[in-house]
């Protein structure tokens, strides 16, 4: 009984002491921007192949956005503050990088920042109806 409990458990320790080592940044780096990424990379793989197996495990799936949110959170971050760590995480990675929308004045914006541009006029229109 106690063996079929640990079928599914996130990232075991080898495994993650792997991707530490793969990803860190200097010696002793457990924390770093790209070493989350990494390790969220792995959980969610995981995660995802979790889900095909079993489609009805809705807390599962929760969990799985919930990580999803968090990486992009933190590729986000690591895309303003070290564009070219980013790029080669991206490539280590195979991570689909963050669209990017031509605008039809010509300048460009992400998806994120277009959405909550959307957001934020939706809101406005929802003030101003009251």
């Amino acid at each position: 009984m106690a063996s079929s409990l640990n079928i599914f458990r996130m990232l075991d320790k080898k495994k993650k002491q792997s991707i530490i080592k793969k990803f860190q940044t200097h010696d002793g780096d457990t924390g770093s921007n790209e070493v989350q990424i990494a390790i969220l990379a792995a959980e969610i793989e995981e995660l995802a192949g979790h889900l095909k197996n079993h489609p009805k495990d809705h807390s599962s799936r929760r969990g799985l956005l919930r990580k999803v949110s968090g990486r992009r959170n933190l590729m986000r971050y690591l895309k303003k503050e070290n564009p070219e760590s980013y790029e080669q995480l991206v490539k280590k990675l195979k991570i689909k990088p963050a669209k990017v929308i031509t605008k039809p004045d010509g300048s460009t914006a992400s998806v994120e920042e277009e959405l909550a541009e959307e957001i934020e006029l939706i809101g406005k229109n929802h003030d101003s109806a009251k």
